[in-house]
């Protein structure tokens, strides 16, 4: 896993904060219409089982956009109980998880629990033995690059070249204000990809407290999960907010612009997956 402590700014976040005022003319139909908007709350969701095979022992699963169950890229909530913890297994395709409430391991069966803490990262290569385990009730963020998302026996693992990765919430390396074309006190941490022309990337966002600003460019496609802290959401000109708790998803995909808010006492933390056009 390579982190870029420092990097020429091509990144596709573009971010115009203030606490006095922000440039409305620019949002002009987005006070029209949030069609270019949309918003999946996690109160929302439909769960069904991940695992239907393991019956009433299987996790929860939800899509937040695209459909896990079909060939193509997907994102989706996984929900465990508190003490679960898988058997050996593998999957048919490589993906990456950010936690969002627990904690969580994923390793080798043999390896020493890690749990991973809210705002943590890993991944798990196609065809590799692991177990999952969760203590405190957990939700998660998984995405596949071409699914279906099926479950295999240990016994069917295979090597794809891949090696997984797990980075606590402590180790993540926070570019601060400093570093990024802003000043509104956002920090970014790069996770993967590259954030260059017809590349995706995955990157994590730090709002501070009372964070107001504009997320969005045209010539981006974002995906954005809302992984801690509390979000809002409010058309240029309009006083009413929508609030968007961990685990809601944004696509700013098309949009001109989207005044966020973080209305948490602490940090807001998002998963921005994105792609610039």
């Amino acid at each position: 896993m390579r982190i870029f402590p420092k990097i020429t700014f091509v990144f596709l976040l573009f971010i115009a904060c203030s606490s006095t005022g922000i440039n409305q003319n620019s949002y002009v139909q987005d006070q029209l219409s949030d069609q270019d908007t949309n918003v999946v709350y996690v109160s929302e969701v439909k769960w069904q089982q991940l695992n239907p095979k393991r019956g009433d022992k299987s996790p929860k699963a939800a899509n937040l956009w695209g459909e896990r169950l079909v060939p193509g890229p997907s994102g989706f909530l996984v929900e465990f109980t508190d003490g679960f913890s898988s058997p050996p297994h593998i999957h048919n395709f490589s993906y990456r998880g950010v936690v969002i409430r627990g904690l969580i391991h994923n390793d080798d069966p043999a390896a020493a629990d890690m749990w991973m803490p809210v705002g943590s990262f890993w991944t798990q290569p196609a065809g590799e033995v692991h177990i999952t385990s969760c203590k405190g009730g957990c939700l998660a963020y998984i995405e596949i690059d071409d699914g279906p998302f099926l479950v295999h026996p240990a016994g069917d693992a295979f090597d794809n070249g891949e090696r997984p990765v797990n980075i606590d919430k402590s180790n993540l390396v926070w570019l601060n204000s400093s570093d990024l074309p802003t000043s509104s006190g956002a920090e970014a941490a790069y996770l993967w990809g590259s954030p260059q022309k017809g590349q995706l990337s995955g990157t994590m966002l730090k709002l501070p407290p009372g964070f107001e600003g504009n997320i969005g460019n045209k010539n981006s496609s974002l995906q954005v999960v809302v992984i801690e802290g509390q979000l809002s959401k409010r058309l240029p000109g309009d006083k009413n907010e929508n609030r968007i708790s961990p685990g809601s998803y944004l696509d700013l995909t098309g949009s001109a612009g989207n005044n966020i808010l973080c209305r948490s006492e602490e940090d807001c933390i998002v998963y921005v997956r994105s792609k610039r056009y």
